[in-house]
């Protein structure tokens, strides 16, 4: 027993978690007292339970219940008279609620976190080492249990359980006696000295099956040469085990499965496994992903972790158990056990767990669903899997895939997407497959039935379309389809076209659906400004808050499985994968009570505060204005064909690249009326300016990589800047040579050796027309020609900063949001201090293309108009994303003015066309569809399993068995299910019913009377 003061110590700090803590309180509840006592053959112990609270808080509940002493702790002059106690009663764990929180009766809440309280646990604890130390060693002897007679009174006690409770010992015949129907216990006999192992088949003990316990069979048959291997899940053991002979005895595969042992083999089985240890790795590969040879290992080790009595290898067998194991306990739980025809009726995707918050026709639907004026929500999500579950079925798809070898994969206008440029590049020799695409439902991160494949030469269309296709047949009835797909811009040009050479099982009747392309909301920036506002997640009505990543979401943690999974052969590693993937829909059905009550709950404060903001935002602006704005709108969510009202209207921004174009054809012309005024046959006055202005960013972007290389760069980074310095003195050398032809007067600011002893090349003066000073003439052809690359400049250097500065924004939110650990965390800093290197040299090269326009418009006489739009530029103040940290929309009065200026256009038609935008994003109510779309999700997946009680119910006398005991059983099983389904149901309304909204659908549509049903949006992506 701990002492008085230390037991008043580790009352604040203990954490000893047993769930038994309240169960005892209350079966001991006559018995409590406010502290300890001691009796003479009794000793009152403590628990404690430690939870967290709601408020952060740490609350801990403590319980006393009397035990017995130990034999060898009994006071002087205790009597030998035997104790009385009574056997505690579990049948009143059946009357706790499932919160023990609030049921405990005592509840101390400290104001210490539980960071503090961990390391004040560890701190007692390390007073008391010594103390657990020796108790080890003592468990190494007999204890206090060194007497010469067993309690039966026949032999010397010499023999321990290690998996019996209790530290006894007992002699030969009583270990017999008690193991009679525990071969699987690991048992050490005392030698005088020490213990050491000893096996329960060397004792005598024989495992009789066919019959029950305690009787007899009159022709017991050993298993095949009496050497029968059981894996369990905490070793391998060698048992002697009898088959029954008898005449009435069942076949060997049945008496083993009977007393849950699965055979490795159906014909003269020597190796089985328990029905507990092939659960446990089943769980245990769900949570953690260890491999079938890292729990075999494990196992054997338990058993001898010496090497000196090696068990039988038995890895192969444990391999095929395990892939029987999942199948059959697939086909149980999809109900195949009960169908009439048994396994072979088996429907593609019959044993998926479905999303019961998606649209399922004559479940979760309610009449009149179909009516074109019925407003309902759907959601679902395309991805990559096959079978009779998520897989696709192997031979079809193959086949399929094979007939499209010579398909030529089309390149991508849109960003360079490596997922569909380098498909038919991917390096596939000697592989069965190079990854796995997957179709999801996007709303709710679900796998959909017969939605994943193996892909043989990276993403290809040809793949993606396969799945798509097939996934789409479970969902036939859906008429609105929001289909999301990172590289949607490109795969959705011909996939209507790609159909037709698909079996016309696989067919779509797309005209008759309404059908929507997006791209996830991660991927999108990556895509070019057309994508962002055509394929936006953002601006699609019904689709809520929805981002579409749900594919990346499952990769995070299927991924792991990848180590075992890539080795298997390729039939054993697609039911590994769809086992694995029924763990996941399972896992998030069971989570839909919280997920569901805390995104409600979220969506209902976000709404309001949508709303609010709007109305904020159109008290600023004009009324015709924003009714036609409106307008539009209404008019282009109604027919997406209309001009998109998200897309900027205003004129285009003026490039370089677009002026120099419009130079070199004036030069042309000017050539074909004979006024050729170019000096040099290659380098015309514009190719002069523009070189010009290349060199001077050239300039500015070594002067910048010098600086980050630092004063410790190393050789290999000092040989690569001193050979961009050397080419780039060679260019000045060449331009300056051919600028004296078109500005003489500029050699008498620059001598010829200026350029070549001039130690920092960046310091070269290119001495371009706005840097001369008034005194030296020059061509106004030359001035005119830099005033129209310079302005050209400064607009091109706005968009790129704008661009750059969305990217930073991003990249710290993926950041906060995904990047954990210290090796990803630099990473990601690294980028983003590229960003912001990128930001500093932008705003440098606007500042300098300003100032040159500032000189030039002195010199040409331009007026102050261009002004309005390229103002000076603030890098602290202006040079701000659109959006602030938390991700809101900005109103009028903090849009940074480089977010206005959209092109050589005047500043209040940019400003109006930037407020249209900005209005339309902040209109796009996608909040209260969330609200609308939970709503109807939570009625949904309560009427999906009170329809699939219903279906277990069906089940259970749907099959006629041969035997009554396999009809009991079957019926058992379906009833179990079926009540299962409806204490999740129960469980479900009663979290949902913590809100009162949730009993009353939300008001549809705030802003809008325009009412369509929602999409269902479907993902796809590729590991």
């Amino acid at each position: 027993m701990v002492g008085g003061q230390k037991r008043q110590a580790l009352k604040h700090y203990q954490r000893d978690f047993y769930a038994h803590s309240a169960a005892a309180s209350k079966a001991v509840k006559n018995d409590t007292n406010d502290a300890p006592q001691h009796t003479r053959d009794l000793q009152q112990r403590k628990h404690s339970s430690f939870e967290a609270g709601r408020s952060g808080r740490l609350n801990v509940s403590s319980t006393y219940y009397t035990v017995p002493n130990s034999p060898g702790k009994r006071r002087r002059g205790d009597s030998e008279v035997p104790l009385e106690t009574t056997e505690f009663d579990f049948t009143t764990l059946d009357d706790f609620p499932d919160n023990l929180q609030n049921d405990t009766p005592e509840f101390v809440e400290f104001a210490k976190q539980g960071t503090v309280v961990q390391g004040e646990v560890l701190r007692s604890w390390r007073a008391d080492t010594d103390l657990y130390l020796e108790e080890f060693l003592r468990l190494e002897g007999r204890g206090d249990y060194s007497q010469d007679l067993c309690v039966c009174g026949e032999e010397a006690p010499i023999y321990h359980c290690q998996d019996c409770y209790g530290p006894e010992l007992f002699c030969h015949l009583c270990v017999v006696h008690i193991h009679e129907r525990q071969p699987l216990h690991k048992i050490k006999r005392w030698d005088g000295i020490s213990f050491h192992d000893i096996t329960l088949k060397s004792m005598g003990i024989r495992l009789q099956l066919g019959h029950t316990s305690h009787s007899c069979c009159d022709n017991p048959l050993p298993a095949f040469s009496d050497d029968f291997i059981i894996i369990d899940y905490n070793g391998i053991y060698e048992v002697g085990l009898d088959f029954c002979g008898c005449a009435s005895a069942q076949p060997h595969i049945i008496q083993l499965l009977r007393v849950r042992l699965f055979p490795a083999t159906t014909v003269d089985p020597k190796t089985a496994a328990t029905f507990r240890a092939l659960e446990y790795f089943q769980m245990l590969s769900f949570e953690s992903k260890a491999s079938a040879y890292e729990f075999y290992k494990t196992a054997a080790h338990l058993t001898d972790n010496t090497g000196i009595h090696v068990p039988k290898d038995r890895y192969e067998a444990m391999l095929h158990m395990m892939r029987e194991w999942r199948f059959i306990k697939q086909m149980q739980c999809a109900g195949q056990g009960h169908h009439p025809k048994g396994i072979a009726a088996t429907e593609p995707g019959a044993c998926a767990v479905l999303c019961p918050a998606c649209p399922h026709a004559g479940k979760n639907l309610p009449d009149g669903w179909d009516n074109p004026d019925f407003y309902m929500p759907y959601i679902v999500d395309p991805g990559l899997n096959q079978g009779y579950a998520f897989f696709v079925e192997e031979q079809a798809y193959k086949s399929f895939i094979g007939s499209q070898e010579r398909a030529v994969q089309e390149m991508s206008s849109c960003s360079s997407h490596d997922a569909v440029n380098l498909a038919d590049t991917r390096v596939s020799r000697g592989l069965a497959a190079t990854g796995a695409g997957t179709v999801d439902c996007a709303r709710h991160n679900f796998k959909r039935p017969c939605s994943v494949g193996d892909l043989q030469k990276g993403e290809r269309y040809i793949n993606m379309d396969y799945l798509f296709f097939s996934s789409m047949r479970s969902s036939a009835d859906v008429l609105v389809l929001n289909i999301s797909y990172d590289i949607a811009c490109q795969w959705s040009k011909h996939i209507w076209t790609c159909m037709s050479t698909f079996p016309h099982q696989y067919h779509i009747q797309h005209h008759e659906k309404s059908i929507t392309f997006l791209v996830p909301k991660f991927h999108l920036p990556a895509h070019v400004a057309k994508c962002q506002t055509s394929f936006s997640f953002n601006f699609i009505k019904g689709v809520g808050r929805m981002d579409g990543e749900a594919p990346e979401r499952g990769w995070a943690d299927i991924n792991p499985i990848a180590t075992s999974t890539r080795e298997m052969g390729p039939g054993s590693r697609r039911d590994t994968l769809d086992d694995h993937f029924n763990d996941w829909n399972w896992k998030k059905i069971c989570a839909m009570g919280s997920i569901f009550h805390r995104k409600y709950n979220f969506a209902l404060i976000e709404v309001q505060e949508r709303v609010d903001d709007l109305n904020d935002f159109e008290a600023s602006l004009a009324t015709d204005e924003l009714a036609k704005w409106r307008k539009d709108v209404e008019e282009w969510e109604a027919n997406r064909s209309r001009p998109n009202p998200f897309e900027g209207r205003a004129t285009t921004t003026m490039t370089q690249a677009a002026v120099r174009l419009a130079l070199s054809m004036a030069e042309a012309t000017e050539i074909e009326r004979g006024n050729n005024m170019s000096l040099h046959d290659d380098i015309s006055p514009s190719v002069l300016i523009s070189s010009g202005l290349e060199l001077e960013d050239q300039q500015r972007r070594l002067e910048f990589d010098a600086k980050v290389a630092g004063q410790h760069a190393t050789d290999a980074q000092k040989g690569k800047l001193i050979q961009r310095v050397n080419a780039l003195r060679r260019r000045i050398d060449t331009w300056a040579r051919v600028q004296l032809l078109y500005m003489p007067g500029v050699s008498h600011l620059r001598s010829p050796d200026d350029i070549a002893t001039e130690a920092k090349v960046h310091n070269i003066n290119l001495f371009l027309p706005s840097s001369l000073p008034h005194r030296v003439l020059c061509d106004d052809h030359l001035l005119k020609h830099e005033w129209e690359l310079r302005e050209a400049q400064a607009y091109d250097t706005l968009n790129d900063l704008r661009t750059v500065l969305n990217l930073r924004y991003h990249l710290y939110k993926y950041k906060d949001t995904f990047i954990r650990g210290q090796r990803a965390n630099t990473r990601a800093n690294g980028i983003i201090n590229n960003a912001e290197h990128r930001i500093d040299a932008l705003s440098l090269k606007y500042t300098t293309s300003r100032g040159a326009l500032l000189k030039l418009a002195s010199r040409l006489g331009k007026n102050d108009d261009w002004e309005r739009s390229l103002k000076p530029l603030d890098k602290q103040k202006d040079a701000v994303p659109l959006k602030h940290d938390d991700g809101r929309t900005v109103g009028q009065q903090s849009i940074s003015w480089i977010w206005k200026t959209s092109g050589s256009n005047s500043n209040e038609l940019g400003l109006q066309d930037s407020l249209r935008v900005e209005w339309c994003k902040a209109r796009a109510h996608r909040w209260e569809e969330e609200v609308q779309l939970l709503w109807e999700e939570m009625r949904r997946v309560i009427a999906f399993l009170d329809w699939h009680a219903g279906w277990w119910d069906m089940q259970g006398i749907q099959c006629a068995f041969g035997s009554l005991q396999a009809r009991e059983g079957a019926l058992a099983y379906a009833r179990r299910q079926a009540n299962l389904r409806r204490k999740m149901a129960v469980h479900f309304k009663s979290m949902w019913a913590a809100n009162p909204s949730w009993q009353v659908p939300p008001p549809v549509n705030l802003h809008s009377s325009c009412q369509t049903p929602t999409p269902l949006p479907l993902t796809g992506a590729s590991l």
